[in-house]
């Protein structure tokens, strides 16, 4: 009787290290302050999805994950922002304020944040400009393995319904600006380098963008 009791006894602490290999973190956005006010969002386009005003559930992530964007390099489709910096991107700052904003020009545009190396992404948190309610357009988000973006490029999300962009149908929907951002989970996907489109806004025809958080650890 005693044989058996040590036998399982050291069967239970073989599977001590793999309880400790499954154990998972939450992952917990830092939110910036809501806006209050403003004019009333007049679109109703057929794709767009209707607002959730419920808190958003955390997502379960191994340990270590971080915001792998913070600080990174940035660069873009054109050659100068029509306003702020590039680095505004990801800076931190996440307010509604004209001070955080990065504005490209008009048409389809893009910015893209360099990692630096592979790494595992588990999700992204996106804000454009969250000043009152507006819809952004042909919302493409879009990863690569190298800084060039020319490596095992894929698409991550897209709601560019119509395909006026011409980069394929998106099935994703259309959503109002939120102080919430987009979230955008990736499950651990491999990539270097992040690229983000978009193509003007109910408001202008301009591209602005307040922050992007990428959340990953380095691959291996």
């Amino acid at each position: 009787m005693k044989s058996v009791f040590l036998w399982g006894a050291a069967l239970a602490l073989l599977a001590l290290p793999a309880l400790a290999e499954d154990t998972t973190d939450e992952l917990i956005l830092e939110l910036p302050e809501p806006y209050f006010g403003g004019t009333p969002l007049d679109y109703f386009g057929p794709n767009l999805e209707q607002p959730n005003y419920k808190p958003r559930k955390p997502l379960p992530v191994p340990p270590g994950i971080t915001n792998l964007a913070a600080g990174k390099t940035v660069s873009s489709s054109v050659s100068e922002p029509e306003f702020g910096e590039l680095g505004f991107l990801v800076d931190g700052d996440k307010s509604y304020k004209d001070s955080s904003l990065l504005a490209i020009d008009r048409g389809q545009q893009w910015v893209q944040v360099d990692l630096g190396e592979a790494s595992s992404l588990y999700a992204i948190a996106l804000w454009h400009f969250h000043q009152g309610d507006r819809v952004y357009f042909d919302i493409i988000i879009q990863v690569a393995d190298d800084a060039g973006f020319t490596e095992n490029v894929r698409t991550v999300f897209n709601n560019d319904h119509d395909n006026t962009s011409e980069m394929g149908v998106g099935s994703d929907k259309e959503y109002i600006e939120s102080y919430k951002s987009k979230f955008v989970e990736l499950k651990g996907i491999e990539a270097r380098a992040v690229r983000f489109y978009s193509k003007g806004s109910t408001t202008d025809d301009f591209n602005h963008y307040v922050e992007a958080e990428i959340f990953g650890k380095p691959a291996g």
